[in-house]
């Protein structure tokens, strides 16, 4: 299983070809899988460490006393990340078919093939 560093070295070689490509389905959903990992990584905002009063309202005291580390992701976790990712295009598919929009489905099938592909490697 990969880590979470060679998916995002994978997704973001993969967007750079993509962008170079002119491929916008590609490049979109990449970003989107992207993103998601990085959303899957922010911290609990409960470990945050306290304000303090001072001059900013709100902020921690010190320097660097506000920084909190970001959360490690299992291989397992990132693969739900991105299984999670294509759940939603499938069921957005569906969707679309099932409402006659198939220039829309069809966008969505492209994003689709671009992750099921990236899952093979």
């Amino acid at each position: 299983m990969k880590t979470v560093d060679e998916w995002k070295a994978m997704l973001r070689a993969a967007m750079k070809e993509a962008l170079r490509a002119r491929n916008a389905p590609a490049s979109a959903v990449l970003r989107e899988v992207l993103a998601a990992l990085d959303n899957a990584e922010a911290p609990d905002v409960s470990g945050a460490p306290a304000a303090v009063d001072g001059a900013f309202a709100g902020s921690a005291g010190g320097l660097g006393s506000g920084e909190v580390a970001r959360l490690a992701l299992t291989p397992e976790a990132v693969n739900a990340v991105i299984e999670r990712e294509v759940q939603e295009r499938r069921d957005a598919v569906a969707l679309y078919v099932s409402l006659g929009r198939h220039d829309e489905a069809n966008a969505l099938r492209a994003q689709l093939n671009v992750l099921l592909e990236l899952q093979r490697k």
